[in-house]
C-alpha cells in the first residue's frame, strides 16, 4: 500500500518512537500495513519452519500494523507475543484483535531492551524490524542491541526468521553476529508476477546451537534464477561466498586472530568458563569503543589445580620487549602465565602507537575491554590486576617540540633502551631517535637507530657491525655528550612494516632486476615523508630507484632534515603538496604516457588525523574509489600500489580490501605479527608480477638489496587476497 507525503515525512527517522506514533496516528485505526513481503509470498517458506509446531512460543518484535500475526493465529498458532514501542499502534492492535483473537498478546516494549526472561521463545519472527533499526546514519549500535536481545530470549534450538531487504550493512551485521554457534540459511522470497517492486526480499533463518561451533551458510539464492533486482541478489550471493570463506578458515584449525566481539559472540566457547590450556589471539578495541587497538593473547593456565593469586589478570608487554622469546613465543608465554599465578592471563602487546601514552591512560582504556574476558568467580570481588614488564626505556632526552598547522604538535626525542636480556644484537642498549605525533595520543611515527662517531672518523654503514666492542663502550655513556657525534643509521629500518614494504617488492623483483641490469631508473613515488626513514633507506638499498616523495606539511621536511639526516639529490626529491592531487594530475600527464611500459611503484604511507572513519592509516580519502582509480592509471601497464593499512575494526578493513579488489586485478597482504599494521600490495595487471615463483623472487630481491633485510621470512606470510 502506498504512503502519502505526510506519512513519508513522519518517518524521516525509522528509529524514532515519536515518528512511528505520528505515522500510525496519521494512518488511522483498523488498517494493516506491509512494507514488503505480503502474506501470500511468505506463507509457504514461513510455514515450512513452523510445520507441526502449533504450540510454539512465537515473538514478533516491531510488529507494527502488519497482518502477519493474525494470519498465523488463524492457522492455529495461538501463542504469539507482539511487541512494538509505539503505544499508538499497540492500542490499535489490541482493539482490533482482543475479542476475535483473545490468546494473542500485545506489549508496549522496546525491542532493543525487552523485559522477557532468557530463553522465553521458540521462534522469533522479524519482518523489517532489523532493517528499520539499521539506518545508515545511525550505524550498527541499535541493530546489535536488538540482535543481542533476540539471541538472549530465544531458547536453545530455537529459530530466528528475519525478513529483510539484505542491504549490505544489514547483511554484514547478520552474518557476523550469527557466525558462531548458529546454523544459518538464506533464501529469496518470490515476487508476484504483477509486482513491480524495485527490491528483492530475503528470508534469513538462524537456528540457535552450541556456542563456538561454526556452520557454513546454506544458500538457496541461485545466481541463475530471475529476481526482481538482480544486482541486489548478486550482492547477497557475493557476500555469502565471502562469509563462507571466513567460516571455513575458522574450521581449518589455523590460529585465527579474533576480535573482542568474536569472543563475546562465543567464537571460543563460554568465556565465563576456564578451559585449561586454552590459548587464543585477539584484537582488543575498535573505533568508538577505545582510544587504541591492542594485540592480545588470552591464556587459561594449563594446571587449574594450583593455588592462584588471581582468577584473571592483565599483563602488559611494551613494544621494546615484544620480540623477546619470553613474550613472543608460545612456550615463553606459558612461563609468564605460570609466574603470574593467574588462572587466566590476558597478555596485551603495545606497539608504536602506544609508545608515548601514559600507562594509566592505557590501563583505563583497557579496563572495559578486558572486563568481558573475565571468567566467572562468584567469590572473587577484587578488581582485575594489571601487571607489566618494564618499558625498556633506560633514558629519554627530548630534543625538540614543534607544532605544525597541518600535523599538530610533534616531539623529537632520543631514547636509550635497557639491556633486558644481555643480547647486544637486539634493541637493548641501543640509542634511537623518535618522532612522535601528539595528535594521535603519542604515536611514534618514526624511530631511527643512532650511531655515535667522531667528526674526524665517520664510520661507513657497511662496516657498522665490525666494531662491536667500541660500540658497547660508547653506549654505556648514555645520551650525554655532543649531539654532533650522533648520526642516523639509514641502513636500519625502525618500523617492521617498512621492512614488509621492502619485502613486498619481491612481487616485481624480475622487473627491478632487469631495470638495474639495463641501467634504467625505476620511478618510485612515496606519499608521506615522516622522518624520511623509508625514502633514505630505499635510496641506499636500491640505487636504481628514482624516488619522489610527496609531503603535504613543509614542517615535516624541516624536521626530517634537521634531526633525521634526510637529504635530497638527483635520485631523491621532495614535492610539497597534496598527495591525492599529485597522483591524479600525474596519472593523466604526458610524463606518465611516456613511461607507460615501465614498472612503477607507488607507496602510500600516511597517518590520518581523523580517526572517525575507523582508519589510523591512511586517511579515508586514500582508499576512496576516485583515488584508487587514479592510482591504477598512474601505474599504467604495471607495478605496485603499496598501502600501509591500520584499521580500527575488521569491518573497516574488509571495506578497504573490497574497494581495492574492485579496482585492481591482483591484491596481496602482509599482516605483521607484532604490530597492527597490514601492508597491502595491489597491481593493475600480472605483467610484472612474480606470482608463481615467489621464493625465487624473494632470493632475487635479496641479492639486489645493499642493506640486509630478512626477505624470505616476511614473504612466508604473504597472502593473496585476489
Amino acid at each position: 500500500m502506498a504512503t502519502t507525503p505526510a506519512l513519508d515525512d513522519a518517518l524521516l527517522d525509522f528509529t524514532s518512537r515519536e515518528n512511528w506514533d505520528k505515522f500510525f496516528a496519521l494512518r488511522g485505526d483498523g488498517d494493516s500495513f506491509e512494507w514488503y513481503a505480503e502474506w501470500p509470498q511468505i506463507k509457504a517458506p514461513l510455514l515450512s519452519l513452523l510445520l507441526g509446531e502449533e504450540g510454539t512460543e512465537i515473538l514478533v518484535p516491531g510488529c507494527g500494523s502488519s497482518s502477519l500475526s493474525e494470519q498465523l493465529y488463524d492457522l492455529g498458532f495461538r501463542r504469539i507475543t507482539n511487541v512494538d514501542f509505539s503505544r499508538v499502534i499497540v492500542a490499535d492492535m489490541l482493539r482490533r484483535h482482543a475479542r476475535v483473537r483473545p490468546q494473542m498478546r500485545w506489549r508496549v516494549m522496546d525491542m532493543t531492551n525487552m523485559q522477557f526472561p532468557d530463553g522465553s521463545f521458540d521462534f522469533i519472527l522479524d519482518k523489517g524490524g532489523l532493517d528499520a533499526l539499521m539506518e545508515p546514519e545511525v550505524g550498527t549500535k541499535l541493530g546489535m542491541k536488538y540482535l543481542d536481545e533476540a539471541k538472549r530470549v530465544l531458547k536453545l534450538g530455537g529459530k530466528f526468521a528475519c525478513f529483510t531487504l539484505a542491504e549490505s550493512h544489514v547483511l554484514d551485521l547478520l552474518l557476523s553476529e550469527f557466525r558462531f554457534g548458529w546454523d544459518m540459511t538464506i533464501q529469496a522470497i518470490a515476487s508476484e508476477p504483477s509486482s513491480k517492486s524495485a527490491f528483492q526480499t530475503f528470508m534469513v533463518v538462524m537456528v540457535k546451537g552450541k556456542m563456538g561451533v561454526v556452520h557454513t551458510i546454506k544458500s538457496l539464492v541461485d545466481q541463475s534464477a530471475e529476481y526482481c533486482n538482480m544486482q541486489q541478489a548478486n550482492a547477497v550471493i557475493h557476500a555469502l561466498q565471502n562469509e563462507n570463506k571466513i567460516r571455513e578458515s575458522h574450521n581449518s584449525g589455523v590460529d585465527i586472530l579474533f576480535s573482542l566481539r568474536d569472543l563475546q559472540l562465543g567464537a571460543i566457547g563460554d568465556l565465563k568458563v576456564i578451559v585449561p590450556g586454552r590459548r587464543r589471539q585477539l584484537i582488543l578495541g575498535e573505533q568508538g569503543s577505545s582510544l587504541y587497538c591492542y594485540k592480545a593473547v588470552l591464556m587459561d593456565a594449563k594446571n587449574q589445580t594450583e593455588t592462584f593469586a588471581y582468577h584473571c589478570g592483565v599483563f602488559i608487554v611494551p613494544k621494546a620487549r615484544a620480540q623477546e622469546w619470553l613474550f613472543a613465543s608460545e612456550e615463553g608465554q606459558w612461563l609468564v602465565v605460570e609466574s603470574a599465578k593467574a588462572a587466566r592471563l590476558i597478555m596485551v602487546f603495545l606497539d608504536s602507537r602506544h609508545a608515548s601514552a601514559d600507562i594509566d591512560v592505557i590501563k583505563k582504556d583497557l579496563s572495559p575491554l578486558v572486563m568481558d574476558l573475565e571468567p566467572e568467580y562468584p567469590e572473587e570481588t577484587d578488581p582485575m590486576p594489571f601487571m607489566m614488564a618494564s618499558d625498556g626505556v633506560k633514558q629519554r632526552d627530548v630534543l625538540q617540540e614543534v607544532t605544525s598547522e597541518i600535523t599538530g604538535p610533534m616531539v623529537v626525542e632520543d631514547v636509550l633502551y635497557e639491556n633486558v636480556d644481555g643480547d647486544q644484537s637486539c634493541m637493548s642498549e641501543k640509542m634511537f631517535r623518535r618522532l612522535i605525533f601528539k595528535r594521535s595520543s603519542g604515536l611514534v611515527q618514526s624511530e631511527a637507530l643512532l650511531m655515535r662517531e667522531s667528526p674526524s672518523d665517520e664510520m661507513d654503514s657497511k662496516t657498522k657491525n665490525s666494531s662491536t666492542s667500541s660500540k658497547k663502550k660508547s653506549q654505556k655513556k648514555g645520551l650525554t655528550g655532543s649531539k654532533d657525534s650522533l648520526r642516523v643509521d639509514h641502513s636500519y629500518l625502525g618500523s617492521s612494516y617498512h621492512s614488509s614494504i621492502i619485502c613486498g617488492l619481491s612481487l616485481v623483483a624480475s622487473a627491478l632486476s632487469a631495470a638495474a641490469s639495463s641501467g634504467e631508473r625505476v620511478s618510485t613515488t612515496i606519499v608521506g615523508l615522516g622522518a624520511g626513514s623509508l625514502p633514505m633507506f630505499l635510496r641506499g638499498c636500491l640505487p636504481h630507484l628514482d624516488i619522489e616523495v610527496v609531503e603535504l606539511d613543509p614542517v615535516m621536511e624541516e624536521v626530517a632534515t634537521k634531526y633525521f639526516g634526510f637529504s635530497m639529490d638527483e635520485q631523491l626529491k621532495v614535492h610539497l603538496g597534496d598527495g591525492i592531487k599529485f597522483i591524479e594530475e600525474n596519472a593523466h600527464s604526458e610524463r606518465n604516457g611516456k613511461d607507460s611500459d615501465a614498472v612503477r611503484i607507488l607507496i602510500v604511507d600516511v597517518d590520518s588525523s581523523d580517526l572517525s572513519s575507523g582508519l589510523s592509516c591512511p586517511p579515508a580519502n586514500f582508499v576512496e574509489d576516485a583515488f584508487l582509480m587514479s592510482a591504477k592509471k598512474f601505474l599504467s601497464a604495471g607495478g605496485l600500489l603499496i598501502i600501509n593499512l591500520v584499521a580500527r575494526s575488521s569491518a573497516v578493513r574488509e571495506m578497504v580490501v573490497s574497494r581495492l579488489k574492485a579496482v585492481f586485478e591482483n591484491l596481496y597482504s602482509l599482516q605483521l605479527e607484532e604490530d597492527v599494521n597490514e601492508v597491502l600490495f595491489a597491481s593493475p595487471s600480472k605483467r610484472y608480477l612474480e606470482i608463481d615463483h615467489l621464493d625465487e623472487a624473494a632470493t632475487k630481491l635479496k641479492a639486489m638489496l645493499k642493506f640486509p633485510v630478512d626477505v624470505e621470512s616476511d614473504m612466508k606470510n604473504l597472502q593473496r587476497l585476489r
